[in-house]
């Protein structure tokens, strides 16, 4: 799993505020990308937390019209970080499907609900 510091803003709340620290990345096992920001102060779940599902997000900017509809924004990025971001998911997908057991278990664990 790829895992990078970026800044994210969300407007959510009414008031502008910035996550320096928020994390966006590429999860080969769910195939897609992910973006965690604003961890709450007492369960550290971030309050933004996209890409927990299976082919959640097969591009970058699928994740972030998911983050604007939530009210948050986290470009621009910069081209090395977005290189990096497809060059990892371009190294998972290179990788073998999951197959057997283990991945009928996490695509009826991933199915909404």
């Amino acid at each position: 799993m790829s895992r990078y510091t970026i800044t994210v803003t969300g407007t959510v709340t009414g008031q502008v505020r910035s996550d320096p620290d928020a994390v966006i990345g590429y999860d080969p096992p769910l195939r897609t990308y992910f973006l965690q920001a604003f961890p709450h102060e007492e369960t550290d779940e971030p309050a933004l937390w996209l890409g927990t599902r299976d082919h959640a997000f097969e591009a970058l900017e699928d994740l972030r019209h998911a983050a604007i509809s939530h009210g948050y924004d986290f470009m621009p990025l910069s081209p090395k970080l977005a290189a990096k971001l497809v060059d990892d998911k371009a190294a998972a997908s290179r990788r073998p499907e999951r197959d057997g057991i283990l991945g009928e278990l996490l695509k009826h664990r991933n199915q909404p609900k």
